[in-house]
Protein backbone atom coordinates (compact mmCIF):
# COMPACT_ATOMS: atom_id res chain seq x y z
CA UNK A 1 0.00 0.00 0.00
CA UNK A 2 1.44 3.36 -1.01
CA UNK A 3 1.20 6.17 1.51
CA UNK A 4 1.11 9.71 0.19
CA UNK A 5 2.28 12.75 2.12
CA UNK A 6 -0.38 15.21 3.22
CA UNK A 7 -1.24 18.00 0.84
CA UNK A 8 1.11 20.98 1.19
CA UNK A 9 3.87 19.14 3.07
CA UNK A 10 6.85 17.69 1.24
CA UNK A 11 9.93 16.10 2.70
CA UNK A 12 13.28 17.77 2.14
CA UNK A 13 15.18 20.95 2.84
CA UNK A 14 13.23 24.14 2.32
CA UNK A 15 14.41 26.92 -0.01
CA UNK A 16 14.73 29.89 2.34
CA UNK A 17 14.48 32.40 -0.49
CA UNK A 18 10.80 31.64 -0.92
CA UNK A 19 9.90 32.96 2.53
CA UNK A 20 12.76 35.04 3.91
CA UNK A 21 14.21 36.96 0.94
CA UNK A 22 11.93 39.98 0.50
CA UNK A 23 13.64 42.67 -1.59
CA UNK A 24 10.42 44.69 -1.80
CA UNK A 25 10.10 45.00 1.97
CA UNK A 26 10.12 48.54 3.35
CA UNK A 27 11.71 48.67 6.79
CA UNK A 28 9.77 50.12 9.71
CA UNK A 29 10.98 52.54 12.35
CA UNK A 30 10.39 49.82 14.94
CA UNK A 31 12.44 47.13 13.15
CA UNK A 32 15.78 46.00 14.51
CA UNK A 33 18.13 46.17 11.51
CA UNK A 34 21.27 44.07 11.16
CA UNK A 35 24.00 44.09 8.52
CA UNK A 36 25.87 40.80 8.12
CA UNK A 37 29.03 40.27 6.09
CA UNK A 38 28.74 36.77 4.70
CA UNK A 39 30.60 34.35 2.47
CA UNK A 40 28.27 31.70 1.04
CA UNK A 41 29.41 28.14 0.52
CA UNK A 42 30.32 27.28 -3.09
CA UNK A 43 27.18 26.89 -5.14
CA UNK A 44 24.94 28.72 -2.67
CA UNK A 45 23.42 31.90 -4.18
CA UNK A 46 23.82 35.08 -2.16
CA UNK A 47 20.04 35.48 -1.93
CA UNK A 48 19.67 32.01 -0.44
CA UNK A 49 22.50 32.63 2.04
CA UNK A 50 21.02 35.95 3.13
CA UNK A 51 17.59 34.40 3.48
CA UNK A 52 19.10 31.58 5.51
CA UNK A 53 20.60 34.11 7.94
CA UNK A 54 17.22 35.81 8.34
CA UNK A 55 15.48 32.47 8.79
CA UNK A 56 17.89 30.86 11.25
CA UNK A 57 18.02 33.99 13.41
CA UNK A 58 14.23 34.26 13.58
CA UNK A 59 11.45 31.76 12.81
CA UNK A 60 13.11 29.50 10.26
CA UNK A 61 13.18 25.71 10.31
CA UNK A 62 15.10 23.62 7.80
CA UNK A 63 11.90 21.98 6.58
CA UNK A 64 8.15 22.58 6.63
CA UNK A 65 6.39 21.46 9.81
CA UNK A 66 2.67 21.33 10.44
CA UNK A 67 2.97 23.71 13.42
CA UNK A 68 3.95 26.48 10.98
CA UNK A 69 0.23 26.88 10.47
CA UNK A 70 -0.37 27.62 14.14
CA UNK A 71 1.33 31.01 14.11
CA UNK A 72 1.64 34.06 11.89
CA UNK A 73 5.13 33.52 10.51
CA UNK A 74 4.78 36.51 8.22
CA UNK A 75 4.46 38.74 11.27
CA UNK A 76 7.37 37.36 13.26
CA UNK A 77 9.93 36.32 10.64
CA UNK A 78 13.18 38.10 9.94
CA UNK A 79 13.50 39.42 6.40
CA UNK A 80 16.57 39.71 4.22
CA UNK A 81 15.54 42.83 2.34
CA UNK A 82 18.78 43.75 0.54
CA UNK A 83 22.10 42.21 -0.48
CA UNK A 84 25.15 44.10 -1.69
CA UNK A 85 28.49 42.71 -2.89
CA UNK A 86 31.53 43.80 -0.87
CA UNK A 87 33.78 45.92 -3.07
CA UNK A 88 37.15 44.33 -3.77
CA UNK A 89 36.24 41.01 -2.14
CA UNK A 90 35.48 37.76 -3.90
CA UNK A 91 32.21 36.07 -2.95
CA UNK A 92 31.52 38.36 0.01
CA UNK A 93 28.22 40.14 0.51
CA UNK A 94 26.46 42.38 3.00
CA UNK A 95 23.05 40.97 3.85
CA UNK A 96 20.60 43.40 5.44
CA UNK A 97 18.06 41.78 7.73
CA UNK A 98 15.05 43.36 9.43
CA UNK A 99 13.57 41.86 12.59
CA UNK A 100 10.12 42.77 13.92
CA UNK A 101 10.15 44.11 17.46
CA UNK A 102 7.72 41.47 18.75
CA UNK A 103 10.33 38.81 18.04
CA UNK A 104 12.28 39.78 21.18
CA UNK A 105 11.60 39.97 24.90
CA UNK A 106 11.39 43.53 26.16
CA UNK A 107 14.52 44.76 27.92
CA UNK A 108 16.56 41.61 27.25
CA UNK A 109 19.96 41.98 25.61
CA UNK A 110 20.47 38.25 26.12
CA UNK A 111 17.36 37.28 24.19
CA UNK A 112 18.09 39.69 21.35
CA UNK A 113 21.68 38.59 20.83
CA UNK A 114 20.89 34.90 21.28
CA UNK A 115 18.77 35.20 18.15
CA UNK A 116 20.82 37.62 16.07
CA UNK A 117 24.31 36.31 16.89
CA UNK A 118 23.44 32.81 18.09
CA UNK A 119 23.68 29.49 16.29
CA UNK A 120 23.21 31.20 12.93
CA UNK A 121 27.02 31.43 12.88
CA UNK A 122 27.24 27.66 12.53
CA UNK A 123 24.90 27.51 9.55
CA UNK A 124 26.06 25.15 6.81
CA UNK A 125 25.08 27.43 3.93
CA UNK A 126 27.80 29.89 4.99
CA UNK A 127 31.57 29.69 4.95
CA UNK A 128 31.89 32.84 7.04
CA UNK A 129 29.57 35.28 8.78
CA UNK A 130 30.12 38.46 10.78
CA UNK A 131 27.73 40.99 12.24
CA UNK A 132 28.93 44.34 10.89
CA UNK A 133 26.28 46.74 12.19
CA UNK A 134 23.10 46.78 14.24
CA UNK A 135 20.40 49.43 14.55
CA UNK A 136 18.26 49.15 17.66
CA UNK A 137 15.22 51.45 17.51
CA UNK A 138 14.12 53.69 20.40
CA UNK A 139 10.97 51.59 20.69
CA UNK A 140 13.18 48.75 21.96
CA UNK A 141 15.81 50.68 23.92
CA UNK A 142 13.03 52.30 25.94
CA UNK A 143 12.08 48.88 27.30
CA UNK A 144 15.36 48.69 29.23
CA UNK A 145 15.04 49.94 32.79
CA UNK A 146 18.66 51.05 33.02
CA UNK A 147 20.74 51.23 36.19
CA UNK A 148 18.89 51.53 39.52
CA UNK A 149 20.61 54.83 40.30
CA UNK A 150 23.07 57.31 38.82
CA UNK A 151 26.48 58.79 39.57
CA UNK A 152 25.17 61.08 42.30
CA UNK A 153 24.23 58.14 44.51
CA UNK A 154 27.69 56.66 43.99
CA UNK A 155 29.32 59.95 44.99
CA UNK A 156 27.13 60.15 48.08
CA UNK A 157 28.14 56.64 49.13
CA UNK A 158 31.83 57.38 48.65
CA UNK A 159 31.62 60.97 49.88
CA UNK A 160 33.73 62.07 46.93
CA UNK A 161 32.76 65.14 44.90
CA UNK A 162 34.23 67.57 42.41
CA UNK A 163 36.56 65.15 40.64
CA UNK A 164 36.49 61.93 38.63
CA UNK A 165 36.18 58.70 40.58
CA UNK A 166 39.28 56.53 40.27
CA UNK A 167 39.26 52.75 40.30
CA UNK A 168 41.06 49.69 39.02
CA UNK A 169 40.67 45.99 38.31
CA UNK A 170 42.53 43.60 40.61
CA UNK A 171 45.31 41.66 38.85
CA UNK A 172 46.26 38.92 38.28
CA UNK A 173 42.66 38.36 37.36
CA UNK A 174 42.75 34.65 38.23
CA UNK A 175 44.67 32.62 40.79
CA UNK A 176 44.67 34.85 43.88
CA UNK A 177 43.34 33.40 47.11
CA UNK A 178 40.48 35.26 48.77
CA UNK A 179 42.84 36.51 51.48
CA UNK A 180 45.39 37.86 49.01
CA UNK A 181 42.62 39.35 46.91
CA UNK A 182 41.38 41.21 49.98
CA UNK A 183 44.92 42.40 50.67
CA UNK A 184 45.22 43.77 47.13
CA UNK A 185 41.91 45.62 47.51
CA UNK A 186 43.06 47.10 50.82
CA UNK A 187 46.33 48.37 49.35
CA UNK A 188 44.52 49.92 46.38
CA UNK A 189 42.05 51.78 48.58
CA UNK A 190 44.75 52.82 51.03
CA UNK A 191 46.74 54.19 48.11
CA UNK A 192 43.95 56.58 47.17
CA UNK A 193 41.66 54.74 44.77
CA UNK A 194 37.92 55.13 45.27
CA UNK A 195 36.95 51.60 44.28
CA UNK A 196 38.15 48.31 42.80
CA UNK A 197 36.33 45.80 40.62
CA UNK A 198 36.47 42.13 39.77
CA UNK A 199 37.77 41.09 36.38
CA UNK A 200 35.05 39.66 34.17
CA UNK A 201 36.64 36.19 34.48
CA UNK A 202 36.29 36.18 38.26
CA UNK A 203 33.23 34.38 39.57
CA UNK A 204 33.29 31.77 42.34
CA UNK A 205 36.11 29.43 41.34
CA UNK A 206 37.60 26.80 43.70
CA UNK A 207 40.66 28.94 44.48
CA UNK A 208 38.49 31.90 45.53
CA UNK A 209 34.84 31.38 46.33
CA UNK A 210 32.61 34.42 46.10
CA UNK A 211 31.62 34.38 49.78
CA UNK A 212 35.25 34.12 50.94
CA UNK A 213 36.22 37.01 48.68
CA UNK A 214 33.35 39.10 49.98
CA UNK A 215 34.32 38.50 53.62
CA UNK A 216 37.97 39.47 53.07
CA UNK A 217 37.04 42.58 51.08
CA UNK A 218 34.18 43.77 53.28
Amino acid sequence: TETKAGTGFKAGVKDYRITYYTPDYETKDTDILAAFRMTPQPGVPAEEAGAAVAAESSTGTWTTVWTDGLTNLDRYKGRCYDIEPVAGEDNQFIAYVAYPLDLFEEGSVTNMFTSIVGNVFGFKALRALRLEDLRIPPAYTKTFQGPPHGIQVERDKLNKYGRPLLGCTIKPKLGLSAKNYGRAVYECLRGGLDFTKDDENVNSQPFMRWRDRFLFVA
